[in-house]
């Protein structure tokens, strides 16, 4: 197990990531919602470090990472993770992103299919829109407080049960958001509204699993659906839930993930 460590991209930004798990396992790759860090997975990575090396990252933006000015491409976060790879030795990878971590490993399933030996796609789109929703967003976030924005992200990722009454995990979520860079947020956000690849995922080759939420919000079930139609042989697995399933529904979500990457 390891603290925070840092490496610098080709374009001199510090990108965060961490390690866990035994050295000598197949590499599985965490890749995070936007705004959130890879401390997402805490309540996961005991688990998953008992059959995995787990490898996790802050977007350029989030965390511990550095956030440049200016908008951020989806390209450039794939290359973001190409060049962790390659600074860390990895060839070939397990692949888990979540939201915008799925965006991510959609980006890495279509251009670095050598890098890519499982992909797994949870509570995901291949495209967004309006672009005029995330122009707001990106206007909000830069010019007040994160505080509504905060909110926002809580009533989309987590069911109106977990706000009956004080909810820790909630409330670390929530003081998570309210550290971000704001640069950081816009920047993701703008890599977000300028994404569409609808139909570029029909060239992934790697097996992939489709995780999605029956109640999901912001990447609606029949997005999930999408997404395994036109990958060639994905599965795909609707939970009972909202967006972060591997919050809410922790069990089913590991049990699913654990199964697919074990699959022969």
């Amino acid at each position: 197990m390891t603290d925070t460590l840092h490496f610098t991209t080709g374009d001199g930004t510090r990108i965060a990531y961490r390690l866990d798990g035994p050295e000598d396992r197949p590499v599985l790759v965490l890749s995070n919602s936007i705004a959130t860090t890879f401390h997402m997975w805490d309540g996961q990575v005991p688990e998953l470090a008992r059959s995995f090396r787990v490898l996790r990252y802050d977007f350029r933006g989030h965390g511990g990472s550095d956030a440049p000015a200016g908008a951020y491409s989806l390209d450039r976060l794939g290359r973001d993770v190409l060049e962790l790879l390659d600074f860390l030795g990895l060839a070939r990878v397990h692949f888990l992103g979540l939201s915008l971590g799925g965006f991510v490993g959609q980006w890495l399933g279509i251009h670095a299919p050598e890098r890519i030996e499982r992909l797994i796609l949870s509570n995901t789109s291949p495209h967004l829109g309006p672009a005029s929703y995330f122009d707001e967003q990106i206007r909000n976030v830069l010019s007040a407080d994160l505080s509504a924005t905060a909110e926002m992200f809580m009533r989309n990722w987590f069911p109106a049960s977990m706000f009956a009454g004080r909810n820790e995990t909630v409330e670390e979520f929530h003081a998570a958001i309210l550290a971000m860079s704001p640069q950081g947020l816009a920047g993701c956000f703008a890599a977000v509204r300028d994404a569409d690849l609808r139909r570029p995922i029909s060239l992934i080759t790697a097996p992939t699993l489709v995780i999605g939420g029956e109640d999901d919000k912001v990447t609606l079930a029949s997005h999930s659906e999408a997404i395994a139609a036109t990958i060639p042989g994905a599965e795909l697995l609707l939970l009972p839930g909202v967006h972060l399933l591997n919050v809410e529904r922790p069990a089913e979500f590991i049990e699913a993930v654990v199964g697919f990457l074990r699959k022969r």
